[in-house]
């Protein structure tokens, strides 16, 4: 019964650890500055269709300074890869030094799958996430919205949570949500060390969100 007592303590004791360091990487994350002193290693996460167009804008804002990219697809996704391989080809016009990669996870969701089977694709994701954000080590997360940056962003707030690396989670939301939020924006929202909307009613209604109008 002791050793039953001492070890509900323990686990109990482990998990309240756990919540603080949460709340301490989550709480501090954007007074982190990675690239201050070097290149700044990005992992972008490119959805199907709309998202990796906007999020291929968003690129073309970002200084040669963010380098490598990673950019990181679901294994079904097969127009997103020339998309990236497209704009990293006229980007190597201008940066001779120009690094990317792109990797492949299982896609978290499919359009119209049910709830309940969207959980165990999200574990599957998560498994293949960990390791691939365990070995890249990026300053940088940047995500718009896919449902397959979801693993990815719990992959890298768990590097912080292990104090293995702070690594800064930024979400931009969609131009096309208006009045709420995406589903994976309001997963990731109260994790991201920047969140983006590009409508003021948003603004209004997410306090910690960051308005600066139209960004895509």
């Amino acid at each position: 019964m002791a050793f039953l007592a001492g070890a509900v303590f323990a686990v109990g004791f482990i998990c309240l650890l756990f919540i603080i360091r949460l709340y301490y990487i989550v709480k501090n994350g954007s007074n982190c500055k990675p690239g201050s002193k070097g290149p700044v290693a990005v992992l972008v996460v490119a959805g199907s269709g709309g998202h990796t167009t906007e999020i291929l804008r968003l690129m073309e804002s970002l200084s040669a300074a963010y380098t490598p990219r990673h950019y990181v697809i679901a294994d079904t996704d097969r127009m997103s890869e020339e998309k990236i391989c497209s704009f990293e080809s006229s980007k190597q016009n201008s940066d001779s030094e120009s690094q990317f990669s792109i990797c492949r996870i299982p896609r978290s969701r499919e359009v119209h799958q049910s709830w309940s089977s969207s959980v165990i694709s999200t574990l599957q994701a998560l498994r293949f996430s960990l390791p691939l954000v365990f070995r890249l080590r990026p300053d940088v997360v940047l995500c718009n919205g896919p449902g397959t940056c979801v693993p990815l962003c719990v992959a890298a707030l768990l590097l912080g949570i292990l104090g293995m690396k702070k690594v800064l989670i930024v979400y931009v939301e969609s131009i096309c949500r208006v009045q709420t939020l995406s589903l994976t924006g309001k997963i990731l929202y109260p994790i991201s060390d920047y969140f983006f909307v590009q409508w003021s009613s948003l603004r209004d209604k997410y306090p910690k969100s960051i308005f600066l109008g139209r960004i895509v």
